[in-house]
């Protein structure tokens, strides 16, 4: 089942690309870095990816009463494999030239992986620190965030299918003790495993549920927000919110985590995703 073009999403897209790329141009005014904070871009990319999920199987089994596993990841595969092939044929011509051996074996490596969608857990085996030095020479570091998307795509429809069938009445408690369960997971890991909560699925679920669920809350009501202050109002403070989080924050704090659950989730992500 597709979904009607949202551009308001389109545009929360544009931004989290944005200021993902100003953060790793690194770029300096005054001695201030203005997109210090722009890490975040990843994590909005998990929410929207969450809720766009989830709105497709719900709605698909709310009005079918079954879901195509078949169909969903075929369509997974044909939107994310030719993007991801294409990129990997452009980027092999420079390696091979401009890289020494052994750095080439280890992008080899990354592509194997990336395609296999666990270049998450290569790149953490390996010992990379995102944002280091080392990270630079690293072509497809950013498919580390796909792969765990796509872990995502795997397992999800599946627990959501089955919660659907046999315990309907509960699937609201359910997404939450998954989503507090995996934030207590990215809470204490970002102080005891920093590099296996930064990478790894079990502690960016939360972020991936968080629009799981407003997509739940969406459809079970069957209607978004008619209060049309708050339509105008939300959207506007979720971009301050943003922008001040991109800002004021540094790529030192423990990400996943407390310390930036209210900003990165609640107010940051909601007001622009349930406003047009």
């Amino acid at each position: 089942m597709k979904l009607s073009y949202r551009p308001e999403i389109d545009g929360l897209r544009a931004i989290a690309v944005l200021v993902v790329i100003f953060y790793h141009a690194q770029i300096t005014i005054l001695g201030f870095e203005p997109f210090k904070g722009g890490y975040i871009g990843v994590d909005i990319f998990f929410v929207i990816s969450g809720y766009l999920i989830t709105s497709i199987i719900l709605k698909e089994l709310e009005i079918k009463k079954n879901f195509s596993f078949i169909n969903f990841y075929e369509r997974r595969c044909r939107r994310i494999l030719p993007v991801l092939i294409f990129i990997i044929l452009v980027f092999l011509p420079f390696a091979w030239v401009y890289m020494l051996p052994p750095a080439f074996v280890d992008f080899a490596k990354s592509i194997l992986y990336s395609i296999g969608f666990g270049s998450n857990f290569y790149f953490h085996y390996s010992g990379l620190e995102y944002g280091g030095i080392e990270a630079m020479y690293k072509p497809f570091l950013h498919t580390w965030s796909l792969s765990v998307e796509e872990q995502y795509y795997i397992i999800f429809p599946i627990f959501l299918y089955f919660t659907f069938k046999h315990f309907n009445k509960y699937l609201f408690e359910i997404l939450i003790l998954v989503l507090v369960t995996s934030f207590l997971f990215a809470e204490w890991g970002s102080k005891n495993h920093i590099s296996a909560t930064f990478y790894f699925i079990h502690s960016r679920m939360w972020e991936l549920l968080a629009g799981s669920i407003l997509a739940y809350l969406e459809i079970k009501k069957g209607s978004r927000s008619e209060n049309k202050i708050l339509n105008e109002l939300l959207p506007i403070l979720g971009l301050l919110l943003i922008m001040f989080f991109v800002i004021s924050n540094s790529d030192k704090i423990n990400h996943p985590s407390f310390k930036t659950f209210f900003l990165n989730l609640t107010l940051v992500r909601v007001p622009l995703m349930i406003c047009r």
